[in-house]
């Protein structure tokens, strides 16, 4: 049976980026006002490993927040130093860190080496040059490309991660985007939509009329399109929109934007009822109850959020009903006309 999957996050909001990009800012986004000392780690690390069965768990000491190889080496020394204790006690089975392109060196990969980081989450964000200029980003697209290779020859795992409806964007870019991320070979991705947070360049931007967010029915299409490259191409989708803290739900961290809280349901709904309209509209028009056979761990998408599949195929006169399958994965299917 495969292990679950967790994470001990460690928030390092802005610790270190010099670059204020017009979209950030970590302290609201991650609901983390300070941070934590290295000698803190420990505690912060114990008090999860007390709520995970490390037996039945795969777990990873996950820095986010900041662009963690940007701080001075011997803060990040401090830091890999305690989570490093964990790996080679056996209590963790990783450490994943995520940073910017252009905080990528030889030098910061045989440090991370050396303290046993596992997993390395860059900061893509755009393969556009105008979207990044826009976004006021600080780093090139040669940049993404230098680090990757970096980072595939010492063999972390690569992750890629993206956002869309950034200033200047498109879904095509957004398309193009995910298309140059799975060219390089990232094993991971994470793709969140952008939201204007308080403060911000981009709240300013907002506030004069000169940049509008997507609306969320956008959003939701547009992942709903890139979704399935990831997936085909086999890139394991760690995230899909922000992590809904309570200050995201409650709106104190965000002006405006695509967020939900169940954002990536609504995309896999979305995905579901993309495919199975029209396969019912194309095989089944005059056959009005259909039996839908999916995999187990997408039936409830495919009923859809709020079961707004379901709810549409009825009203298209079809009674469908859906059941899980073990032998399908993916967004395979079978329909069978009763």
């Amino acid at each position: 049976m495969k292990k679950k999957h967790y994470n001990i996050p460690i928030f390092i909001p802005e610790l270190a980026c010099p670059h204020q990009c017009v979209f950030c800012d970590q302290v609201q986004i991650s609901g983390e006002e300070e941070v934590p000392a290295p000698e803190e780690v420990p505690t912060i690390i114990e008090s999860y490993l007390q709520t995970m069965d490390a037996g039945k768990a795969e777990i990873e000491i996950a820095f986010f927040g900041g662009s963690f190889t940007g701080i001075p080496a011997e803060q990040q020394e401090a830091y890999l130093s305690a989570a490093h204790t964990y790996l080679k006690a056996g209590k963790v089975h990783g450490i994943r860190l995520s940073t910017r392109p252009d905080y990528i060196d030889e030098e910061i990969l045989n440090r991370l080496q050396k303290f046993g980081v596992t997993a390395i989450e860059l900061g893509a964000q755009s393969m556009d040059p105008l979207v990044l200029k826009r976004t006021a980003r600080g780093h090139s697209i040669q940049d993404v490309y230098d680090a990757v290779a970096l980072i595939k020859k010492y063999d972390f795992e690569l992750g890629l991660q993206m956002m869309i409806g950034l200033p200047e964007d498109t879904l095509e870019k957004a398309l193009f985007t995910a298309k140059e991320i799975i060219k390089l070979g990232a094993q991971t991705t994470r793709i969140y939509p952008t939201l204007i947070i308080p403060n911000t360049a981009l709240h300013r931007l907002y506030k004069t009329n000169r940049y509008q967010p997507l609306e969320l029915e956008d959003a939701v299409n547009w992942v709903a399109e890139i979704l399935p490259l990831f997936e085909a191409a086999g890139i394991k989708v760690l995230r899909t929109g922000l992590h809904p803290s309570d200050d995201l739900r409650s709106g104190k961290a965000m002006v405006a934007g695509p967020f939900h809280p169940s954002f990536k349901e609504l995309v896999l709904s979305r995905i579901w009822g993309n495919i199975l309209k029209p396969a019912l509209a194309m095989h089944v028009p005059k056959a009005p109850q259909v039996l839908i056979s999916v995999p187990p761990n997408q039936l409830n998408y495919a009923v859809g959020f709020k079961a707004e599949n379901r709810n549409y195929l009825k009203k298209e006169g079809i009674q469908a009903k859906f059941v899980a399958d073990a032998n399908l994965s993916a967004f395979n299917f079978s329909l069978v006309k009763k």
